[in-house]
């Protein structure tokens, strides 16, 4: 996204204000993932691990899919609140797996804790043997966790296009979180269905909701500045070095409200 390689982008937040406060000529203009009492990012252990608490942690190893994202941050958090000083909080270590092998390296043991969210939890519930430590819905409630980049540059020369891609997201997240969940799982399979990719529609039936906090996927200060607090008292960033509003806009968004200022 920064180079120009690509022209949209997504990213958790907390990854999106380091590329910011670095200078990355980039700007959130639309929230499109996050946690709800549906859709939530996990950490599972096996049933019969010791593991049960923060603590139980130092010394161990937890698969995430990236580092210096959601699940890196997440997992901090959780240590810190479980009372883990930062060298105890070292001892943990964290490994990317590919989410879709991350219960496979559980259960045959080359990891202690894994990720795992969506289909990929709910298939790995079935099979049985695996129980939660902690989501990130635990921590921070239900919350919007990433959005859409596009380029300073992008916005600037297409704003039109800008415009059509959040309002086209903004619609269909906005459907999404108001339909019943069986009428959004018939429309996917209708798509796929119609598409003729030969694609496996299997997973849509464990499909719950989009996990995304506010109408129409609009951006606000408080979602954005938890993880800005987390950043500085990490030492990543200064106290006062980046403001919240400063990260975003929902100027293209539909569902701002009508007295917003545009960003």
């Amino acid at each position: 996204m920064a180079t120009g390689d690509i022209d949209v982008g997504g990213a958790f937040y907390g990854a999106i204000i380091k590329l910011i406060a670095a200078k990355a000529p980039i700007r959130a203009v639309i929230g499109y993932y996050g946690s709800d009492d549906n859709t939530w990012q996990g950490y599972f252990v096996k049933e019969d691990s010791p593991i049960k608490s923060a603590r139980d942690l130092i010394g161990k190893t937890v698969a995430v899919n990236t580092l210096g994202a959601h699940l890196e941050f997440v997992l901090r958090e959780y240590l810190a609140r479980g009372g883990l000083s930062a060298g105890e909080a070292k001892q943990v270590t964290l490994v990317v797996v590919p989410p879709v092998t991350g219960e496979q390296a559980l259960r045959q043991g080359q990891v202690e804790v894994t990720t795992l969210a969506g289909v990929l939890r709910d298939k790995a519930l079935e099979r049985g043997g695996i129980r939660k430590l902690f989501s990130d819905q635990d921590l921070f409630g239900n919350f919007t966790g990433g959005a859409y980049v596009l380029r300073e540059k992008f916005i600037k020369e297409n704003p039109e296009a800008a415009r059509k891609l959040v309002e086209g997201v903004a619609k269909a997240i906005e459907w999404a979180r108001t339909s019943p969940p069986e009428v959004v799982r018939a429309r996917f399979e209708r798509i796929i269905a119609q598409r003729r990719r030969n694609e496996d529609a299997s997973s849509i039936k464990y499909w719950k909701s989009t996990g995304v906090a506010n109408q129409g996927g609009l951006i606000t200060d408080n979602e954005l500045q938890v993880w800005i607090d987390w950043l500085v008292k990490d030492g990543v960033l200064k106290p006062g070095q980046i403001k919240a509003s400063a990260l975003y806009t929902n100027a293209f968004n539909p569902y701002r409200a009508a007295d917003a200022a545009a960003k």
